[in-house]
């Protein structure tokens, strides 16, 4: 990286910090969209992106046929075909060309085209995309531990029954709202016409960002705030309202691609379009997690290590936390709450916990808190300090020849270490103050 970049990235990441006034402010907010650009730019997100393509086309008409019979039973048969014209609106003519393609997939799959076998095959990649989903997610949130596959299997049924239905029929509702009796008295009788005609424009665009921060919220294996899923879905909401926007003026000057591309023009602005929401999809989360984890800005997706000196430090640290919830009654603690009562990028506060769990000191639950693995008074102080010493697991260790004078040295060190701690137990650590 070029001298004057790295100077812009220290005063914005780390100078910014300690400024005051209208100069530090704007500064510090213009961390997020440098950030958001930087992790752009190096091709992460846009890979991950790329690949919700292709699974999404596999999984669009499945998930579409399961969407369409459920709103056949609750009396809204039109509102999917509505709602995928709205989706395929930036697209210019192919619009109507694609919806009604899609519509006649749809209508194949529930009309017993596909065997069981090919039913069976579109529904796991529903499932699939889903669960790509949530690893893009994870990934953005430095979660390096997935749901389990119980928690997986009734979440995703939630999110496959509920999610769709409540977008397409909230969508339909909004689309046919200004032909109701209510909002014909409102236009006409009570003077909102200018009004309600603006809050009907910005319905489908509010309803976009609700479901941008339910999906913030509700997909990473952690504990998301209200406040940064908000953010990140508000403004994943603009943009895509912009990009609409920009992308149907583009559909709709490029007649030259469109004469070179002939018929394949629809399928590759088809692909274009998707790709782009991913994208959009994406960076909001990424917004989210920035705004949670502010002290993920300087880094991106770069590895974040520890010393061992602060390894041992958190190790012991993590130990007396657990430990005096669990002799307080209580189940609190999290990865991401331990994270941040100690101020640690979660990244690097992961492989204490796994060198921990590996060494059979702690143990998750069902809903992702950590209690110790056994009673505490068996857990020696020098435990901990071995375990948190001890190689991640997963990683090959390497066994190195060292000298003899440094092998004596370390061995004296190790031996004052464990005469200091002596008996000392997680018990003690969690009962002192």
């Amino acid at each position: 990286m070029s001298p004057w970049l790295d100077r812009i990235e220290r005063v914005l990441f780390i100078d910014s910090r300690s400024m005051s006034g209208p100069l530090g402010l704007t500064l510090r907010l213009l961390r997020y969209p440098s950030a958001l650009l930087r992790d752009w730019v190096n091709g992460e997100l846009n890979m991950r992106a790329m690949s919700l393509v292709y699974t999404t086309l596999l999984s669009l008409v499945p998930l579409m046929a399961f969407s369409f019979s459920m709103l056949k039973g609750l009396g809204a048969r039109g509102d999917l075909q509505l709602i995928v014209f709205e989706f395929f609106r930036p697209m210019g003519a192919a619009a109507e060309q694609l919806t009604t393609r899609v519509m006649g997939f749809v209508e194949n799959m529930r009309g017993g085209v596909l065997g069981s076998l090919g039913l069976a095959f579109l529904l796991y990649t529903v499932i699939a995309t889903i669960q790509k989903v949530e690893a893009s997610f994870n990934f953005v949130w430095r979660v390096e531990r997935p749901r389990s596959w119980a928690r997986r299997l009734s979440e995703y049924i939630s999110v496959m029954i509920i999610g769709p239905v409540l977008m397409v029929g909230a969508l339909g509702l909004l689309a046919s709202a200004e032909n109701t009796a209510l909002a014909q008295w409102l236009q006409n009788e009570a003077g909102l016409g200018p009004d309600f005609g603006l809050l009907a424009k910005l319905g489908p665009y509010v309803l976009v960002a609700a479901v941008f921060t339910f999906l913030y919220s509700f997909i990473p294996n952690t504990h998301v705030k209200f406040p940064p899923a908000l953010i990140g879905g508000v403004t994943a909401g603009v943009l895509w309202a912009l990009m609409g926007r920009l992308f149907a003026a583009f559909i709709a000057y490029s007649s030259q691609m469109m004469a070179v591309y002939t018929g394949f023009a629809i399928v590759l602005t088809a692909l274009i379009w998707i790709y782009l929401n991913w994208l959009i999809l994406l960076i909001g989360v990424q917004l989210s997690f920035y705004v949670q984890c502010p002290q993920y800005l300087p880094h991106g997706h770069e590895p974040v290590d520890l010393t061992g000196n602060m390894r041992e430090r958190l190790g012991l640290s993590v130990m007396q936390m657990i430990g005096r919830d669990y002799a307080a009654g209580r189940s609190h603690w999290t990865s991401n709450r331990l994270s941040e009562a100690l101020d640690v990028p979660s990244a690097a506060l992961s492989p204490v916990l796994e060198c921990l769990e590996a060494a059979q000191l702690i143990v998750a639950t069902e809903k992702e808190h950590w209690l110790p693995a056994r009673s505490m008074e068996t857990i020696g102080l020098i435990d901990i300090m071995m375990a948190v010493r001890s190689s991640r697991p997963g990683k090959t260790a390497v066994t190195a020849h060292a000298t003899p004078a440094a092998d004596e040295l370390m061995r004296s060190l190790e031996g004052a270490m464990r005469e200091r701690l002596g008996t000392r137990t997680l018990k003690d650590l969690a009962d002192s103050g």
